[in-house]
């Protein structure tokens, strides 16, 4: 079972929230996430938050994001200070994200706003990595996120990631069994092949596991090292896909060609090979090929301390 201690958190009415964002205004946005748009706000005189007000279309995912964040804790999780289901109104109120999420820096930002160096990926990609990984192994029973992407990674203070947006997560299947069955609702860049397959025999509710996760994980790492996204448009106005455009050129070792080029060749080529590789194990089409979380916290963490002998994916 989950830890057996609850964590208490504060209900808010909708007016408390309005007024600690100045009515939502545009000046105290922080970005959106896959649920809605995260505003910065004040309340109890001097504890800052983000707010995020739950679109409409996301509101049925509302009880389960908050049943899940009022159990799991962890630094790499986004901690929940309170929420308000006030009519129809339906916010979650969190601990100050202040640098919005990963998707807005890596592929949102304005041209002028200072982009993610390379330690700073690395050091992202590593804690996001910690968080699922506590999700995976110190879970009982496992929680399957389903929602890994990198709207739903926000930064906080020194880029510190957390994961957040588990209005999908699930609990993972008991009694050792390797998986269980789910609608998918993620975003289908990321999303795991066997599902998708399964999805598609079985009116949209496939096979989940843990390596779902994985395999949504190495599709962030791939954006995070490359600067793009999961799907996106070619010169062409074609629609690209990440992976489909990554292997060959991993099979040619052609790295450097795979760079992010906001990076502007500052990065180890070393690290950058290796970190690609790791990426390219977690996107395995078959599950039993990919690396557990575990594994994938163990290698880039050395990467990120520059020890390259010591990674053992690849």
């Amino acid at each position: 079972m989950m830890n057996s201690t609850h964590i208490a958190v504060k209900i808010f009415e909708f007016e408390e929230l309005a007024a600690a964002t100045s009515n939502f205004h545009e000046d105290c946005l922080l970005g959106e996430s896959d649920y809605g748009r995260v505003y910065k706000g004040q309340i109890d005189s001097n504890q800052v938050v983000a707010i995020q007000k739950v679109d409409h279309d996301r509101k049925r995912n509302f009880l389960g994001e908050l049943c899940m964040l009022s159990w799991l804790r962890h630094p790499n999780i986004v901690s929940l200070a309170g929420y308000c289901a006030d009519g129809d109104h339906r916010l979650l109120v969190y601990e100050n994200v202040q640098l919005g999420s990963l998707k807005e820096h890596l592929h949102d930002s304005a041209p002028d706003k200072n982009q993610l160096d390379w330690n700073t990926r690395m050091k992202i990609a590593s804690e996001a990595a910690k968080g699922l990984e506590y999700l995976h192994d110190k879970q009982q029973p496992t929680v399957i996120h389903r929602g890994i992407n990198c709207s739903n990674i926000l930064l906080g203070e020194g880029y510190q990631a957390k994961l957040s947006g588990f209005g999908f997560a699930k609990l993972g299947p008991p009694d050792g069994k390797t998986h269980v069955s789910a609608t998918f609702e993620g975003n289908y860049g990321h999303q795991a092949p066997e599902h998708a397959t399964t999805c598609e025999v079985s009116v949209q509710t496939g096979l989940l596991s843990v390596k779902s996760d994985v395999y949504s994980f190495g599709v962030v790492l791939l954006e995070i090292f490359t600067g793009r996204k999961d799907i996106g448009n070619s010169k062409d106005g074609e629609e690209s896909n990440l992976i489909a455009w990554a292997r060959p050129l991993i099979k040619d070792d052609k790295f450097s060609e795979m760079a992010d080029p906001a990076l502007q060749g500052h990065y180890p080529a070393t690290g950058l090979k290796q970190a690609v590789l790791i990426a390219n194990t977690c996107v395995q089409k078959q599950p039993h090929g990919r690396p557990t979380m575990a594994e994938v916290v163990t290698s880039l963490t050395y990467i990120a301390q520059g020890k390259y002998d010591s990674v053992t994916l690849s």
